[in-house]
């Protein structure tokens, strides 16, 4: 399969377009006066630091907004039904969606469907008979519909099997094989929103794309409330379910919106734009790489469910907590991730480069602060978090110690999400992370099999950390010699790269020892937990600016260009 958008399948950020709240996106005059074909389109201007922080706010509040209620997800699972075998043969269950959600929503559809839909509104803009979009609609959702619907039932099908499969350990299989045909369900769901999501990503529409996972999440919270005390565990595999579809009904008005509209949609869509085909190779390259990188769970979960009952269930909150950090970080990448692409479109190799190595230092500064307040504050965190219900206290420490050591690779999960983007932006296929990610769960099996004996989720965890950050610093190789002189890639210098990120490490381990200090000193959880964080961000920050750390001049920046941005927005 070829796909052939009539340009770059990236949408151009580097106007000030109102891409964040839905609303109609205005074409500037300087571009829609040029005629078509005349050869002198106007080359583009430098991203708009006015648009990546108006992105960057949109998408750290429906980020925020998804990981509060995550939170409030994992809390009500774990009050209600505590960190036993019931909620191990749920989350086993669960692994089915996680992964689908990774192949469906996050990165396979949206690399497939975004150029195609680009090109259809290139020939919507060029004012061809017909409706382009519709008519690329009625060819594809029917029988994505009908090859998702398959696939549930397909899994539905072989549940048994799965289950013995990703858990061959679990005393319970039968509430596993159950929990698993009823998330079934929501891989139709998933397939449907993430067509929708694509859709109107390439429409520049994001507010309810972004939307998704509070609606997913609000589906199981509820669910589980409803029918927990009759259906038991079984009522989050229910929501899995109703939350999926729920994400398709949070993005329905707004696609309806764009399909019945004739508006183009696209700029610079009118001239004769170089044709660019996104091939089979580079789908399949994203897919098996995002598949790769979400086996991380499968190994860790087979691995686990050979354990006392509760040990799968405390790797789980200890990683839903820890990686909220990570999720913070990468909404960076997210915001600029079309300029690097559109750098490079025009063949801006130097902004690309320096685009990606400030995101590096940038994110990794996010990252770390939020490691140590992981690290100096875990007990305290899982407490008040979880400890109510059926979550004890043993559990609290049992999860606090194994999210302290998973905490450890939070730094090369979050290069590993920015890295790679260096591969893909290009819109070529590149084989070289699916490689180097095979190679990091390579060394998480092998390590979590030899640790997981002695040490138990402990031992688990450590390998994650140790596999993610071994395929972090391959990635980061690749792009110093593979790379280098591709006029179609980003080469970074990786030895300042390296350098500069050496600073934000030892802030790091500096706050994290004086936010443990600072935590330990109360007995109430949420004093520590206060005390603990203020000084884990204050001493971080001190540092930052003591050390000269790239990154905090570029957090000042940002915070200082949405701020005014806020202000002017108050004063209309």
């Amino acid at each position: 399969m070829t796909v052939v958008p009539s340009q770059s399948p990236v949408p151009d950020t580097d106007t000030d377009t109102d891409a964040d709240t839905g609303g109609a996106v205005a074409v500037p005059a300087a571009r829609a006066a040029t005629p078509a074909g005349n050869g002198t389109d106007p080359a583009p201007a430098p991203a708009s630091r006015k648009f990546l922080a108006r992105a960057a706010l949109v998408t750290a509040a429906l980020s925020i907004a998804g990981s509060v209620l995550g939170l409030v997800r994992d809390q009500s699972l774990a009050r209600l039904f505590g960190a036993g075998s019931d909620t191990d043969a749920f989350l086993v269950a669960w692994t089915v969606p996680e992964i689908a959600a990774t192949l469906l929503i996050e990165d396979g559809l949206a690399i497939a469907l975004i150029p195609a839909f680009s090109m259809a509104l290139a020939r919507r803009a060029r004012g061809e008979p017909g409706d382009p979009v519709r008519a690329l609609v009625a060819a594809t959702l029917p029988r994505l519909c009908l090859a998702f619907a398959a696939t549930a039932a397909l899994v539905a099908a072989a549940a048994p099997f799965l289950v013995q499969a990703l858990a061959p350990g679990l005393p319970d299989p039968r509430l596993a094989v159950d929990c698993t045909r009823l998330t079934a369900i929501s891989l139709l769901a998933f397939g449907i929103a993430g067509y929708c999501s694509a859709a109107l990503r390439a429409h520049r529409r994001f507010a309810a794309a972004g939307a998704i996972y509070v609606a997913y999440n609000t589906g199981i919270i509820a669910a589980m409330f409803l029918l927990g005390r009759t259906w038991g565990v079984r009522a989050a595999a229910v929501g899995v379910a109703v939350g999926g579809f729920l994400m398709v009904l949070v993005q329905l008005p707004s696609l309806w919106r764009q399909l019945a509209s004739r508006t183009p949609a696209v700029e610079g869509t009118a001239g004769a734009a170089e044709e660019r085909p996104v091939r089979l190779a580079l789908i399949a390259a994203v897919l098996l790489f995002a598949l790769c990188r979400q086996s991380q769970v499968l190994v860790e979960r087979f691995l686990a469910s050979s354990l006392p009952s509760g040990a799968i269930s405390h790797l789980n909150y200890a990683q839903k907590v820890a990686q909220i950090p990570m999720t913070l970080s990468l909404m960076v990448c997210t915001v600029t991730f079309p300029v690097v692409a559109r750098a490079l479109a025009d063949g801006d190799t130097e902004r690309a480069r320096d685009r990606v190595e400030r995101d590096l230092v940038l994110s990794s500064c996010v990252v770390l602060t939020g490691m140590g307040a992981v690290i100096a504050c875990a007990p305290q965190m899982i407490e008040l978090l979880f400890q109510r219900g059926a979550f004890t206290a043993d559990d609290t420490m049992a999860t606090s110690g194994v999210m302290r050591v998973y905490a450890l690779g939070l730094l090369g999960q979050t290069l590993v999400g920015t890295l790679v983007r260096s591969y893909f932006s290009a819109g070529r296929p590149s084989w070289y992370p699916l490689a180097v990610m095979g190679v990091g769960i390579a060394a998480t099996s092998v390590i979590g099999a030899v640790a997981v004996r002695p040490w138990g989720v402990a031992g688990i965890a450590a390998a994650n950390a140790f596999g993610i950050t071994v395929t972090a610093a391959l990635l980061l190789a690749g792009l110093r010699t593979s790379r280098r002189g591709s006029p179609h890639g980003v080469s970074l210098r990786v030895r300042p790269v390296l350098a500069e990120l050496s600073r934000p490490v030892l802030a790091a381990v500096v706050a994290t020892a004086a936010g443990a200090f600072a935590a330990s000193r109360f007995a109430s959880p949420a004093a520590g937990l206060a005390a603990g964080a203020l000084s884990v961000t204050g001493v971080f920050a001190a540092l930052s600016l003591a050390l000269g750390i790239q990154g905090s001049a570029s957090a000042v920046r940002s915070v200082r260009t949405v701020t005014r941005r806020l202000t002017h927005g108050r004063s209309r």
